[in-house]
């Protein structure tokens, strides 16, 4: 069986299909509402799997005892889960004759939880990488089989780490599926003492401070793009931040826009000064800095 829901679940599921393992069901979370009208939207894994008419479930909760019995009488040989989003209780976990195998987007034990790839960029992670480990009752507790590293790249925002962590996380899984079923992997215990926490990200949590340091800032605009995206408010209107760069050696008042102009919006914080190449307005598309600079005066402006 395989149980996942957005696109890095997806891309595993695809992984495992070309390389000849065909779910014989696939768990993913029910339909939500999105976009402006709040429809009623699949998940990508929901898409994809009526597609290639793999019987597809969505439970809202998997404690119910009647999907529990329709889990055990499938008789799966293993579960693989990636970004499932549902906990997965120790009665389902104890169904696949050789576990649940967790995809998952981090070099565990250092970030465990929901967002392990925004949390590496906020932190400043020189690297991150992706785990199979198998399931236990905690969150993201249980030993891992095997692991691949990456570098994060200087500028490289969330989406496109997630991009590149899906990917290696399909090739790994492809690779070394075959192993585990063979039992010719150990799982290794995770180090509780090198444990970080991954919470999930809210909406308010892209509200930048400009009284942080110029670095941090920065992070944050990489960490939060593309969802929920940094923004902060200029004259009672909510402006994204879609990309900047750190101006270590300048300085100025914190929130104050000390210029705009061809080469950006140049912002002062806690340490340093933040130039803003690319920003949006509300209900408008994203435009350069550059652009949005000739569209009123902005140096002198205070920020929220």
């Amino acid at each position: 069986m395989f149980a996942g829901t957005p696109v890095f679940a997806l891309v595993a599921l695809e992984a495992l299909i070309q390389a000849g393992h065909m779910p014989v069901a696939v768990l993913t979370q029910p339909d939500r509402p999105a976009g402006r009208g709040k429809k009623l939207t699949a998940s990508p894994v929901k898409t994809f799997a009526v597609g290639k008419d793999i019987p597809v479930w969505q439970p809202a909760t998997l404690k119910d005892s009647h999907i529990v019995a329709e889990i055990a009488a499938i008789k799966p040989d293993i579960m693989i889960v990636a970004a499932y989003g549902l906990i997965l209780p120790q009665a389902v976990l104890d169904i696949p004759r050789h576990g649940c195998l967790n995809v998952h987007a981090s070099l565990l034990p250092r970030w465990r939880g929901a967002a392990p790839i925004q949390h590496a960029i906020l932190d400043g992670d020189a690297r991150t990488g992706v785990c199979l480990m198998q399931m236990d009752a905690g969150l993201d507790t249980g030993p891992v089989f095997v692991s691949a590293a990456t570098e994060i790249g200087a500028d490289e925002t969330a989406g496109e780490l997630h991009d590149r962590l899906a990917s290696l996380g399909g090739e790994l899984l492809v690779a070394e599926l075959p192993g585990v079923l063979a039992g010719k992997r150990v799982a290794a215990v995770q180090d509780e003492s090198l444990a970080t926490y991954a919470g999930k990200i809210r909406k308010q949590d892209a509200a930048i401070n400009w009284s942080e340091t110029a670095l941090q800032i920065c992070r944050k605009i990489r960490a939060y793009n593309p969802a929920p995206g940094a923004r902060c408010v200029l004259d009672g209107e909510h402006i994204k931040c879609w990309k900047a760069v750190d101006l270590a050696a300048a300085d100025g008042p914190a929130s104050v826009i000390l210029q705009a102009g061809r080469d950006g919006i140049d912002i002062g914080c806690g340490g340093g000064v933040v130039r803003v190449l690319e920003v949006q307005r509300p209900g408008r598309r994203p435009i350069t800095a550059r652009e949005f600079a000739t569209q009123q005066i902005l140096t002198g402006k205070r920020l929220g």
